[in-house]
């Protein structure tokens, strides 16, 4: 959702990516916040590396794109977990190096450290793109009550569990998973402290190849609770409610699918 990331044709020459004139003038320096303190979790995922950054554009590693096959999948899932166990300060809170709020697609996104998930979760992630949606047409009523109402659950602490702020990507919808001759490295990040899930749930909306042994490994090296996919839905309100404001009611009605199942 982050844009089209590196071309990854060959290695050597660096990849630009250029700003438009509605570009805001902070959009290319949390990019490159998020992929430095993204790379910097020992033994994480493999990140694209940024050569320079400045108002217009973003200079980065190009990429050479290899066959997925299911040991990079399965070496992904488990350095995946590893960043995530790098931590972060806070839910919600933003890269280091960076302050204030940042992006998803072109979307802004509030970064604002708070204490628990769920609040974070409901007042930063779910509530603010669920009233957008619902103002353009892109989300029912009903539907907006239904969200609503998974949000107090959230606020109230009902889906809450005792996992720390995790390092998340943010965007890890499989444009943002790049199967290299060296393994998976991921690009275009919304990075931010968050839940682990929500990067894994992003993955299974939108597919990867290799998604169950991703799944599985990142599972087994993350050491989730049995019926840990009962929950991806819900960390996939966030995802349908950005793609309802921006790609229009299915994603609406989707959203709203879901939410019932929570509420």
């Amino acid at each position: 959702m982050s844009g089209s990331g590196p071309s990854p044709t060959g290695a050597g020459e660096p990849y630009v990516k250029h700003g438009g004139p509605s570009t805001p003038p902070e959009y290319f320096a949390v990019e490159a916040a998020g992929l430095r303190w993204l790379a910097a979790a020992p033994d994480g995922a493999a990140v694209v590396g940024v050569r320079e950054v400045g108002r217009h554009r973003i200079v980065l590693d190009r990429l050479e794109t290899a066959r997925p096959t299911a040991d990079a999948a399965e070496s992904f899932g488990r350095a995946l977990a590893r960043t995530h166990a790098a931590g972060a300060p806070a839910f919600g809170s933003p890269p280091a190096g960076w302050e204030g709020d940042g992006f998803i697609g072109r979307q802004r996104m509030s970064m604002r450290p708070t204490a628990t998930w769920g609040t974070f979760y409901a007042e930063q992630r779910v509530l603010p793109y669920a009233r957008e949606a619902h103002d353009v047409g892109h989300l029912s009523a009903a539907a907006l009550a239904a969200v609503e109402r998974v949000a107090e659950r959230l606020r109230g602490g009902d889906l809450d569990d005792d996992r720390p702020p995790a390092r998340v990507h943010g965007d890890l919808w499989s444009g943002n998973v790049v199967f290299t001759p060296g393994g998976v490295v991921v690009i275009d990040p919304a990075a931010h402290g968050g839940h682990g899930l929500t990067d894994l749930a992003m993955l299974h909306l939108f597919g990867v190849p290799g998604l169950e042994r991703i799944s599985a490994a990142y599972a087994d090296e993350a050491g989730l609770d049995a019926g840990w996919e009962d929950l991806i839905g819900l960390h996939q309100l966030h995802p349908l409610l950005v793609h309802a404001v921006s790609h229009g009611p299915a994603y609406g009605q989707e959203a709203g699918t879901v939410a019932r199942r929570y509420r």
